[in-house]
């Protein structure tokens, strides 16, 4: 057992557990109806002996559990840092025995955390990146119009009529007619939107393709062929980089192509700053870590997991998901999902302690005083008052705790 793993037994005996099991006895009897009393008014004694003190243990529990946790943390004096595991060992009319399993922080060793050798990459940005994101901007008010001729190329989106056969069947779901696909949307099965290419209206073909390997279980791997005909071809005409196109961008300043140039180098400057200032922490903290000693319970990574799977499910609520939906979708399950995400979760918990550790070793303090000045300023960014926002954050000690982990990446960046 590794030393960060603490079991502790505690006991509920006497007086307190009477107590309890007085709580629960009311609790039961507002709701039973015992011959010769109003419901509700059976004495004890009376209730006992037709539903048994056995009827009153469960309600018993769930009211003892947290302050015999309490105990057993002020006890101890332990912190810990995920739920514990609880068994109950023994339970009767005098007492009842808690067997909690606590996790506190596993120990850290702290390896090299400044001075990393990490390089920070330079911002730069290239001519063909300025005219690849102009080209991007004027797609949004791009013009779709019906090519009178030509074959259909990559963007283009080509209307069409198919049919899919497997194993010499028609597929199921897997014709339509008068369907507008674009190229490069990646809308079907590798293979089919390139096949279109070059095609003309009214054309027609067959396409041999195979399904992916991780596609639906019945599909999976299997030879399909498509019969596809083209009906009409559709092209986006992008506008001309004029003054109309500013003012549709909303750069009412830029007046010719070379200033809405200069914008869109600075717009990518600050884009690409961000994301290397971004990607050095990041790697940073990854170097740190590799320094960094400590043996991770396995408790700890589930933890994380479970949490990130429910953040998960959230975010597919917010598309009008639910997670078996996705499984469904994805043809995976809870466990293939656990596995995927403990990667990302064991990396997580190690920066998490590292920087934890690294404010420690630097004494890294943050008053009251300095997290309601940043409260403030954050509170205004966001149209709040500073107590609207920290309440919405938590309290005042978590916005300390971010700004002290803040400093600690700040430290291991110099």
């Amino acid at each position: 057992m590794k030393k960060n793993v603490h079991e502790i037994e505690i006991t509920i005996e006497g007086k307190e557990w009477e107590t309890i099991l007085d709580k629960s006895f009311k609790k039961k009897n507002k709701d039973v109806k015992i011959d010769g009393f109003r419901k509700g008014n059976a004495p004890k004694d009376v209730y006992i002996k037709k539903f048994g003190i056995e009827s009153l243990y469960m309600d018993a529990v769930d009211m003892a559990v947290e302050p015999a946790y309490k105990k057993a943390l002020e006890n101890e004096n332990l912190i810990p840092v995920i739920e514990p595991a609880l068994d109950v060992k023994t339970i009767d009319k005098d007492k009842v025995v808690f067997k909690f399993t606590i996790i506190t922080k596993p120990e850290i060793k702290l390896g090299d955390y400044t001075k990393l050798g990490v390089k920070k990459d330079e911002v730069k940005v290239t001519k063909k990146e300025i005219e690849e994101e102009i080209d991007s901007l004027r797609t949004r008010f791009a013009e779709i119009v019906v090519k009178k001729e030509g074959t259909v190329n990559e963007k283009d989106t080509a209307v069409i009529n198919f049919k899919g056969y497997v194993d010499g069947k028609e597929l199921e779901g897997g014709s339509g007619e008068n369907y507008p696909l674009e190229i490069g949307s990646h809308t079907f099965i590798p293979g089919f939107e390139e096949a279109l290419i070059g095609m003309k209206v009214n054309e027609e073909k067959t396409i041999d393709l195979k399904f992916p390997d991780n596609y639906v279980a019945d599909l999976a791997g299997k030879d399909v062929k498509f019969e596809v005909k083209v009906l009409e071809i559709k092209e986006r005409v992008l506008p001309e980089i004029n003054e109309d196109l500013y003012k549709d961008l909303g750069f009412d300043d830029i007046k010719t192509k070379e200033e809405l140039e200069a914008k869109i180098k600075s717009q990518l400057e600050e884009s690409k700053k961000a994301r290397i200032e971004e990607e050095y922490a990041e790697k940073c903290l990854d170097k740190a870590a590799s320094n960094m000693k400590i043996d991770l319970n396995e408790e700890i990574i589930d933890d994380e997991v479970h949490r990130m799977i429910h953040q998960f499910e959230n975010q597919l609520k917010n598309q009008g998901l639910n997670i078996e939906q996705y499984y469904q979708f994805t043809n995976t399950t809870h466990e293939d999902l656990h596995k995927q995400m403990e990667g990302e979760a064991t990396k997580r918990i190690k920066y998490r302690f590292l920087l934890e550790a690294v404010i420690d070793a630097e004494k890294i303090e943050v008053t009251d005083k300095d997290a309601e000045a940043k409260a403030d300023e954050m509170a205004k960014d966001y149209g709040m008052t500073k107590e609207e926002f920290i309440e919405a954050y938590g309290n005042i000690e978590y916005i300390k705790y971010d700004m002290k982990m803040r400093k600690a990446i700040e430290i291991i960046q110099a």
